[in-house]
């Protein structure tokens, strides 16, 4: 948001602040919904390079489209499990799930 927006919001009485505030996520919550979201938006990115379709992927990791789907929407029900072993079944590193997980994400 820029700045100028937001002092005006502020001074009109307006609390701005993120999805952890509004939500009232503990540091640690946060910490988790960022990490979910970073390898799931890295499965997708990782999954496009490689030209390959959901499908594919899902018969790679032994399961549906609809579940690939949901991994790269970063669907809570999905297991960290299941993203990090779909990411090596890509063939991603250790090295390459350790930047995955230490650089920023991009909006979904």
């Amino acid at each position: 948001m820029r700045a100028d927006k937001r002092k005006n919001l502020e001074a009109k009485g307006w609390k701005v602040g993120g999805a952890k505030d509004f939500l009232g996520l503990t540091d640690g919550e946060a910490a988790y919904i960022e990490l979910r979201l970073k390898l799931a938006q890295g499965l997708r990115a990782k999954r496009s390079q490689q030209g390959l379709s959901q499908t594919e992927l899902a018969k790679a990791v032994r399961s549906s489209q609809s579940r690939v789907a949901k991994m790269e929407a970063g669907d809570p029900t999905v297991s960290l499990d299941l993203l990090v072993r779909s990411l090596l079944a890509l063939g991603a590193s250790d090295r390459e799930l350790g930047q995955i997980i230490s650089r920023g994400r991009k909006a979904i």
